[in-house]
């Protein structure tokens, strides 16, 4: 069975990645440098985001991949929940 790519995921794979990566970085340092609830608030959307692209991207990630992205998720939702309590 196929399953057709949907316009955003279409969208999402022709942006430059050294751009997203860039984007999320600082994302990731306004939200560690924001005052409590509010950074960890960006943060938890973050990782909201990076569940949606690890589900979809499953099947194609090598096993040693998806542990590295479970952990690294792991370690953000942490963060984010450490910094709205």
């Amino acid at each position: 069975m196929q399953r057709t790519q949907s316009p955003l995921l279409a969208r999402l794979a022709r942006l430059n990645p050294t751009t997203v990566f860039l984007a999320t970085l600082v994302l990731v340092l306004v939200a560690l440098f924001a005052p409590g609830p509010a950074g960890g608030a960006v943060l938890l959307l973050l990782a909201v985001g990076l569940v949606w692209l690890m589900a979809l991207t499953w099947p194609v990630q090598r096993p040693a991949s998806r542990v590295l992205r479970l952990v690294m998720l792991t370690l953000l939702i942490t963060v984010a929940l450490a910094k709205l309590l």
